[in-house]
C-alpha cells in the first residue's frame, strides 16, 4: 500500500480551517503549562521552607534563598499573567505596556499574601494532625497527605482569583486535581482548619462557601444541583454552603447554591442532599438489610451493617 504522506498533511491543515474553535495560528501563545507548574511548585518552596528543598536549608541564608526564589516567581509569573490579560475579554483594548504594568502589580500583590497564606495552611495541618490517629507527625501530613497538597495549591490558586487574574487559577488547581483526583474550584471560599482525609474524588464547585473547621472524607461532592442553563448561569451561587465545625462523611453528595449545611452537623455517608440541613443536627442514610447467599456472616444471623450480632 502506497502512502501519501502529502495528502494526510493537506487533510489536518483543512481541518484546522474548518474547525476554527481549536485552532490557534499566527497569534502569541495563551499561556506555558509546564513553567505554571514549575512556579507553583518554588511558591510551595516559599510556603513550607525546609521541607521540598534538596540540601539543608540554614536560617542564615533563609533571607537570600527567599530572595532567589521571589525573582524566579516574579520574572515568570508576571510573563504568564499578562499573557492571560492580554488574551483576556477584560483587556482586548488594553496596550501592552498597560497590560505589563498591570501583571507586574498584580504578581507583587500576590507574593505579598504569602504569610496570609501560610497562616491558613498552617491550621489546615494542624486540623489534620488533630483530626487523623494515623498520621505521627506534622511533616507526615506536609509530606504525604494528598489533601494537603491539594489544598495548598487551592490556596495559592484561590489568591490569584481573587485578584481577577484569569485562567491561570484553574491551570494550577487542575495540577493538584490530576495528581490527587480532588477538584477544588479556586473561586470556592474556604476557612480555617480545612481537613480532607483520604480525598479521592472529591468535588467542590466554584460558589462553594465553606466555615472554619470542616472536614471531609472521598468521594465528597459539593456541586451545582442543576447547569442545564448553562452560561446563562455564570456568576450565580449554585454550590451549598457548608457551616463550621461540619463533618461530611464519604460519598456524600451536596448540591445547590440554596443548601446550607447548617454549624456543627455531621452528615453520615452516602448521602444526597439538596435541602438545608439545621445546625448541629446529624443526617444518616439508613442501612440497607445484607443477604447472605451460600454461607452467611460469622455467628450467623442476617443483619444490616448497622446491626451488629450481640450476645
Amino acid at each position: 500500500m502506497e502512502h501519501n504522506t502529502e495528502k494526510l498533511v493537506d487533510d489536518i491543515l483543512k481541518s484546522y480551517r474548518r474547525h476554527e474553535l481549536i485552532t490557534r495560528l499566527d497569534e502569541e501563545n495563551i499561556l506555558n503549562k509546564e513553567i505554571l507548574i514549575e512556579v507553583t511548585e518554588k511558591i510551595r518552596q516559599l510556603l513550607f521552607p525546609g521541607y521540598f528543598d534538596p540540601n539543608r536549608v540554614r536560617t542564615e541564608y533563609a533571607k537570600f534563598l527567599v530572595g532567589e526564589r521571589l525573582e524566579f516567581i516574579q520574572y515568570h509569573l508576571r510573563k504568564q499573567v499578562a499573557k492571560a490579560l492580554g488574551n483576556s475579554e477584560l483587556c482586548e483594548e488594553c496596550r501592552r505596556s498597560a497590560i505589563v504594568e498591570k501583571a507586574e502589580n498584580l504578581v507583587y500583590e500576590f507574593l505579598g499574601r504569602i504569610p496570609a497564606i501560610r497562616e491558613y495552611l498552617e491550621t489546615d495541618i494542624q486540623s489534620a494532625y488533630d483530626g487523623d490517629p494515623a498520621a505521627y507527625s506534622t511533616d507526615e501530613i506536609i509530606f504525604c497527605y494528598p489533601g494537603v497538597f491539594a489544598i495548598t495549591i487551592y490556596r495559592i490558586a484561590h489568591e490569584l482569583w481573587l485578584l481577577g487574574i484569569p485562567m491561570i487559577p484553574r491551570i494550577i488547581t487542575e495540577y493538584a486535581h490530576n495528581l490527587t483526583g480532588i477538584d477544588i474550584h479556586p473561586g470556592a471560599t474556604i476557612g480555617k482548619y480545612f481537613f480532607i482525609d483520604h480525598g479521592t474524588g472529591i468535588v467542590i464547585g466554584e460558589t462553594t462557601q465553606i466555615g472554619d473547621n470542616v472536614k471531609i472524607y472521598q468521594g465528597v461532592t459539593l456541586g451545582a444541583l442543576s447547569t442545564r442553563k448553562g452560561q446563562q448561569l455564570k456568576g450565580v451561587k449554585r454550590h451549598p454552603t457548608i457551616g463550621s465545625n461540619v463533618t461530611i462523611y464519604s460519598g456524600t453528595t451536596i448540591l445547590g447554591g440554596e443548601t446550607v449545611i447548617g454549624d456543627g452537623a455531621t452528615i453520615g455517608g452516602n448521602a444526597f442532599i439538596v435541602n438545608s440541613v439545621s445546625a448541629g443536627t446529624k443526617v444518616s442514610v439508613k442501612s440497607p438489610e445484607l443477604e447472605f447467599h451460600g454461607g452467611g456472616p460469622a455467628g450467623g444471623g442476617r443483619r444490616g451493617p448497622e446491626q451488629p450480632k450481640t450476645d
